[in-house]
């Protein structure tokens, strides 16, 4: 089979520069497009170089409809509008969509989910197979204990993200929701401050710490009369997340149009 032909969306920035080093030590995987933002001054640049590989001819464009003619893929890790700008253009050229943009809003979820009835989706908060393995995790301990334990999220991200809670936070939360049959957006609590009064039962707790370069930390505890339970990932280097992201792409190429998740492309769904 012919390599996979892909684009990275935001290819300028730390993951996307992280995602074209991890496509060229791919077996299977080719870059063809570097998407960057109308008026960064990273556009012309050479892809390879700003990753800090030999220069590939890939050249940093703003242009998506002309890269996209001869591609297959697009690897976006970007910010919420860019992403949504991209959806209708990834439908109408019949790529693989693969999604790890995290603030999506539920307007932003309606967007795409508009276009999978003809185009491949792939879209999770989390990329790596530890996050998604905890995500089981979490929903089967959920679904075992009943409410006198308390659920609450804890995430650590670096100091430059600009969204929390994180994305993986709220997969995870959305995974104890599921455990306990319940509906997260009415039963989540979030930024406590100041005289908050009593715990709510039922609740599903997140709290967001910023700081340092971490890639991101997430332990969700499970917190009982005289027991706690607390299920932890630590991620050391976002090219976890980068090998998660092509590996779905891989997985994703000649599948039917739908929305999938990593779920589905580590074969953990139920």
């Amino acid at each position: 089979m012919a390599d996979m032909r892909l684009i990275v969306a935001g290819a300028g920035g730390r993951m996307g520069r992280t995602l074209v080093r991890v496509i060229d030590e791919t077996p299977g995987a080719v870059l063809v497009g570097a998407l960057e933002a109308p008026g960064s001054e990273l556009l012309g640049k050479d892809a390879g170089v700003l990753a800090g590989l030999p220069a590939n001819g890939v050249k940093l464009s703003a242009d998506l409809w002309s890269m996209s003619a001869n591609a297959d893929g697009i690897l976006d890790f970007t910010v919420p509008a860019a992403t949504i700008a991209n959806v209708a253009i990834a439908a109408e050229r019949g790529l693989v969509h693969v999604i790890g943009t995290t603030g999506l809003s539920p307007s932003d979820d309606a967007v795409i989910r508009s276009v999978t009835d003809r185009a491949i989706v792939v879209k999770s908060g989390n990329m790596s197979l530890g996050v998604n393995l905890l995500a089981a995790l979490v929903k089967r301990v959920a679904q075992s204990l009943d409410q006198s334990f308390d659920i609450e999220i804890l995430e650590l991200h670096h100091k430059q993200k600009i969204d929390a809670p994180s994305g993986t936070a709220l997969m995870l939360g959305e995974a104890a929701a599921a455990g306990r049959k319940i509906a997260l957006e009415q039963h989540s609590a979030r930024g406590r401050d100041g005289l908050t009064g009593a715990r709510r039962a039922g609740d599903i707790g997140f709290a967001s710490l910023r700081g340092g370069t971490a890639a991101g930390d997430h332990s969700v505890i499970f917190a009982g009369p005289s027991e706690r339970i607390t299920l932890s990932h630590h991620a050391e280097d976002r090219a976890l997340f980068a090998q998660g992201a092509l590996k779905a792409a891989l997985w994703a190429h000649g599948k039917k149009p739908g929305m999938y998740s990593m779920t589905d492309v580590l074969g953990l769904s139920d």
